[in-house]
């Protein structure tokens, strides 16, 4: 791990100093930025590896938690979440689940929301009863509708289920708005993991690649891409393929505690060796840090969900669509950054 550190580090110092050398850097945006994150956790680890990374960045100032809404409808995803931001000192945090029968299990490591130690939780929360786990949509408009106006930065990293039934949403006593009222008022970007813009290599050539995110719930991803108000920035399948966290910090950088809930989901999910893309952090890393170099972006354009799945991208003066892309000085500095980020302790 020292070892691949320092080549890290060389790699990631060479990329400041072409990076920095640009000008056109924008302006940061106002900090900490409101984020609400929307998950499918416990479809894939690195949910709650991202997770752990929003943590890290509300404890540097970066960013607010708002709320955790899920997609995976399975009463222990709330649990876990529940319990990993209890984990971190903010066990508070609002989550909201959905109830779309898409991908009812309970995952591989969000048992873990269950695991006892001497009769006691391993990981302590007070989340435990799906009666008590209010709806996406009811908590993603209470949150929104308490947010400054275009403020608020959503990262979507599991299907588009929660932020479709958004937009249909109802003015109530919640807010006198209706779903997409309250995106258009409160939003400023929306960060999704989802599509895939450049073909993918499979058993020895490249072929177009539906990206699983879409594919679980192809009308809602449809919804999401036609009508969504805001800038949308993308992070294609083949962005996160192409960084894969490194094992070696599962094994080593989580240990400065007996039990680690993101380092015993990634076991539990796919024990090292093994090196897990990182598809849902480069959306949180954006989401937060939009102008520091970690990515380039597309040209504006539109996605279009098709319906079998497969997304594309048109080209467009008036397209409120980008998708991210990444070089190898970009490469190296991303996986640092987003090593680091992960594994930082809880500041409790």
């Amino acid at each position: 791990m020292k070892r691949l550190t320092q080549t890290l580090t060389f790699l990631m110092l060479g990329a400041f100093a072409l990076l920095f050398c640009d000008n056109s850097f924008a302006a940061e945006p106002e900090r900490p930025v409101p984020l609400i994150f929307d998950t499918d956790i416990g479809n894939d680890v690195d949910d709650v590896l991202a997770l752990g990374m929003i943590h890290a960045l509300e404890d540097r100032g970066d960013c607010k938690l708002l709320a955790v809404t899920i997609t995976k409808d399975n009463p222990l995803a709330a649990s876990f979440t529940d319990a990993v931001n209890t984990f971190y000192g903010k066990g508070n945090i609002p989550i909201g689940i959905c109830k779309s029968g898409v991908t009812p299990q309970p995952g591989k490591f969000n048992v873990l929301a269950e695991k006892k130690d001497n009769g006691k939780l391993r990981y302590p929360h007070d989340l435990k009863e799906p009666k008590q786990i209010p709806s996406a949509v009811s908590v993603l408009r209470k949150a929104l509708a308490g947010a400054k106006d275009h403020s608020v930065v959503i990262a979507q990293v599991g299907f588009s289920t929660n932020l479709a039934n958004l937009l249909k949403s109802p003015a109530d006593k919640i807010s006198p708005l209706t779903g997409e009222e309250l995106v258009k008022q409160k939003v400023k970007l929306l960060s999704i993991m989802a599509g895939a813009f450049e073909k993918i290599p499979r058993k020895g050539k490249l072929v177009d690649h539906r990206e699983y995110n879409v594919v679980k719930d192809i009308p809602a991803a449809k919804k999401l891409a036609n009508d969504w108000p805001t800038p949308i920035v993308w992070s294609g399948f083949e962005i996160g393929l192409s960084v894969p966290y490194p094992h070696e910090s599962i094994e080593e950088d989580y240990n400065y505690t007996a039990h680690h809930p993101l380092a015993e989901a990634y076991i539990l999910y796919n024990p090292p060796p093994h090196d897990r893309p990182t598809w849902d952090l480069t959306s949180v890393l954006y989401a937060v840090f939009p102008h520091r170099g970690y990515f380039d972006l597309s040209e504006f354009g539109t996605v279009t969900v098709e319906d079998d799945g497969l997304t594309t991208f048109k080209k467009s003066d008036q397209g409120r669509h980008q998708y991210l892309k990444l070089n190898d000085l970009q490469r190296a500095r991303l996986i640092e950054a987003l090593v680091q980020l992960s594994s930082q302790p809880p500041q409790k």
